[in-house]
């Protein structure tokens, strides 16, 4: 019979494991997102079009025109959101 202790240490054992596993991803995440954005712009300063690089990347307008911004690449203002008539 298993008593609530080991049940206990075996469930936080997994958290740990799970916790560990998830941490090191992220970390790895990090530096993919820092290569991803560095070639991105590459990409864009060869002439590439930018539809096209920011669906390879597959990131949102708003983190792909971002990276281009802090790039120092131009990019068009901001249009301001319409309202839908009836």
């Amino acid at each position: 019979m298993e008593i609530p202790e080991e049940r206990q240490a075996t469930a936080l054992s997994k958290v740990a494991r799970i916790g560990a596993e998830r941490a090191e991803l992220l970390a790895r995440a990090e530096e993919l997102m820092a290569s991803l954005e560095n070639a991105t712009i590459e990409a864009v300063k060869t002439g590439a079009p930018r539809t096209r690089t920011r669906t390879l990347a597959q990131v949102s307008p708003a983190t792909f025109y971002s990276w281009l911004e802090t790039a120092g690449l131009e990019t068009r203002p901001k249009k301001t959101a319409r309202k839908k008539s009836a």
